[in-house]
């Protein structure tokens, strides 16, 4: 059991865009953390963290969704934390506008400074990124994000297919991804102050679950079409409806009328995939489709969307996926209601 001399004080940076249901969250696992009537014998012998809800000022936060939340206090009377969590926020359009919350970022650096963590929930990241301090670092956010925050901060390496990224010379960074990543997060702040029985405690009473396969099992293949080119976006087009012809590459080439290698530069410069990259993507995605929602074999998927050797296809699967088709199948297939029904009869 890990004793504890100074409690570690934890502020959840809450904001107009912030989603109202990850600073909840994240505020419910801390207090936890103390209570020995849920946690046992595997609770601290003393309540380790002291966590608060800080925003711009001291007026109730609207928050994203409308759902009001009331701050301890403002940024301004927080001197000193040893840990910063900007939670998740939804901005519109999904496009996020860098200098709105400049009070909020100059804190964060002035908070680093003093020797606090900063750890980010999905979006939250956005606002991290604009203090400069994840320049050249790795960084993971919601896949729907990718293209604003790229757009925003090219100097920083983004990694969708990882859940939880923890970065920095004092490892004072913590990100996480997508959603209910916060769970990651979570625990894993835990883990890191309070030990790893304290943790998986808190992961068991709260029905938290660490997102273990990362998130490449989660993201879509959402590739640009905004690009401009149209011979190109007829090719993706026709694509959509053909992905499982024998030899889509050399069909594409030919239905584009230019030279093979003009074909593929041309073509990998619009989309960011090479033409035999952006099949496999797209196959793998309708079969991700048809494993959640049919109950056709692996093999007969795998046959339907172009691949008649059917462990060639589990292979590129897993790489894709990080997942073989079967555990991708349990994992993301939906129950019917009637499986839950219980027999009052």
């Amino acid at each position: 059991m890990i004793e504890f001399h100074r409690r570690i004080h934890v502020s959840l940076l809450t904001l107009p865009d912030s989603m109202a249901s990850p600073v909840s969250g994240l505020f419910d696992v801390f207090q936890s953390v103390g209570l020995k009537d849920l946690l046992g014998e595997d609770a601290p012998s003393d309540p380790p963290f002291e966590i608060e809800i800080v925003a711009q000022n001291r007026s109730v936060v609207g928050t994203a969704s409308g759902l009001p939340i009331t701050p301890h206090r403002a940024i301004e009377e927080v001197d000193r934390t040893d840990i910063v969590i900007v939670p998740a926020m939804m901005v519109s359009d999904m496009e996020w506008v860098t200098g709105r919350y400049p009070e909020a970022v100059e804190w964060l650096l002035s908070m680093h400074k003093k020797g606090a963590t900063l750890c980010s929930a999905c979006s939250g990241v956005l606002l991290l990124a604009e203090t400069g301090l994840l320049d050249g670092r790795d960084a993971t956010i919601h896949w729907a994000f990718a293209p604003t925050f790229q757009r925003n901060f090219s100097r920083i390496r983004l990694r969708l297919e990882e859940v939880l990224i923890v970065a920095g010379k004092r490892e004072e960074f913590v990100m996480a991804g997508a959603g209910a990543s916060w769970h990651d997060l979570a625990l894993y702040l835990v883990a890191r102050h309070a030990g790893s029985a304290t943790a998986q405690a808190v992961a068991r009473f709260l029905l938290l679950q660490w997102h273990k396969d990362g998130q490449a099992p989660y993201v879509p293949f959402s590739p640009p079409i905004d690009h401009g080119d149209a011979v190109v976006g007829d090719l993706q087009e026709w694509l959509k409806a053909h992905y499982m012809v024998a030899s889509p590459v050399e069909e594409m080439v030919h239905r584009s009328g230019l030279p093979e290698r003009s074909f593929k530069r041309r073509f990998t410069k619009a989309t960011g995939f090479s033409p035999i990259a952006y099949v496999q993507h797209t196959r793998i995605e309708v079969a991700k489709r048809r494993l959640e929602r049919t109950d056709d074999s692996v093999d007969e998927i795998g046959w339907s969307v172009g691949y008649e050797d059917a462990s060639y296809f589990r292979r590129l699967f897993k790489k894709f996926t990080h997942l073989k088709p079967s555990e991708y199948r349990k994992k993301f297939r939906v129950p019917s209601p009637s499986v839950f029904a219980s027999d009052t009869e």
